[in-house]
């Protein structure tokens, strides 16, 4: 096969351990290495597809978030428009990779295949992770099912929903899962096998402003503390990262029916990895109080992307009923 009919695919490089190398003096990694060093280093990809690289940043994923999201969106929608592009990678670093990719998979609007991939090893390590996890996004993208996915993260072999992914381990390579609704599939030697798609998916507009979402955590003599001073700072949601099934104390409780009274929209999410937030619980700050004061409850997004879901819904809409729809989708 010539280079002439292979299919294209794009890379953008936005940093992360991917594109980190053990600095000699300081012994640590550090961003060191282009989307093009990348690729040139991922032997076997010039015999799937021709290959362009969109260096979109080179930061650590601690710097990703609102300010950096609605151009990346830009720049992969761009991309996708091109008829020759078959799909889109996106390089990232891992600790944010999952927000990210939940962010996209809301915001872009065309059906081909976009993979957010990463590595847990910096390029450094002998046994770096990252070319392996660029070749099989590659195959993945090249694989004709992988259209109907949405944004996916795919590393360490397993193909996993924007939505449901979480990282889940600090170092191991096998970091990336989706809890109770498994893999969307697996990158095997001699095929990609894709066992099902995502059924939760819904596609917003971009908005010329996200809205300014803090995050709160319950934890044992939870004040309400942090409610207080988020609202003060210009808040316009506070997502609540919550107990169980979405419990709070008396004092959170309190902090909460102040911030909605001013205005403030409340979500309620849970952190634990598994499970829906639920308005159960009858007790002060149990959840079905919660509901009762107007509160959102996220289901079983994690407080990070309920975050993510509110900056682009609260743009829309203030009424507690249709944001919540937009949380139940």
């Amino acid at each position: 096969m010539t280079d002439l009919v292979l299919p294209t695919v794009a890379i953008v490089a936005t940093g992360g351990t991917i594109a980190m190398k053990t600095d000699p003096v300081t012994h640590a990694p550090v961003p060191a290495l282009s989307g093009a060093d990348l690729v040139a280093a991922a032997p076997g990809l010039e015999k799937l597809a021709r290959i362009t690289v969109t260096e979109f940043s080179n930061i650590p994923s601690a710097e990703m978030g609102p300010d950096l999201w609605p151009s990346l969106t830009r720049t992969v929608e761009g991309l996708l428009a091109d008829p020759d592009i078959a799909g889109v990678v996106v390089l990232h670093g891992t600790d944010t990779l999952d927000t990210t990719a939940y962010f996209l998979d809301l915001t872009l609007r065309s059906d081909k295949p976009v993979v957010v991939i990463g590595a847990q090893r910096n390029a450094s390590d002998r046994d770096s992770d990252g070319a392996r996890n660029l070749l099989n996004a590659v195959r993945q993208i090249l694989t004709p099912a992988a259209a109907s996915l949405g944004v996916t993260v795919t590393l360490n072999h397993a193909i996993n929903a924007a939505r449901e992914v979480r990282k889940t381990h600090t170092h191991n390579v096998e970091t990336f899962h989706s809890g109770e609704t498994g893999y969307l599939g697996t990158i095997d030697e001699d095929r990609v096998v894709i066992r099902r798609s995502p059924m939760r998916r819904q596609t917003l507009p971009l908005p010329d402003r996200l809205a300014r979402i803090a995050i709160v955590a319950m934890y044992a003599g939870a004040d309400g503390s942090q409610v207080h001073h988020a609202v003060e700072s210009g808040a316009e949601g506070i997502v609540v990262a919550a107990l169980g099934m979405g419990n709070v104390n008396a004092a959170l409780l309190a902090a909460i029916r102040s911030a909605i009274a001013q205005g403030v929209a409340i979500v309620i999410a849970t952190k634990l990895e598994n499970g829906r937030a639920l308005p159960v619980y009858g007790f002060p700050g149990g959840g079905s109080t919660l509901k009762a004061e107007g509160a959102v409850f996220a289901d079983d997004l994690s407080p990070d992307k309920a975050r993510v879901l509110a900056l682009l819904t609260l743009p829309i809409t203030q009424d507690r009923d249709a944001l919540q729809a937009y949380f139940d989708r």
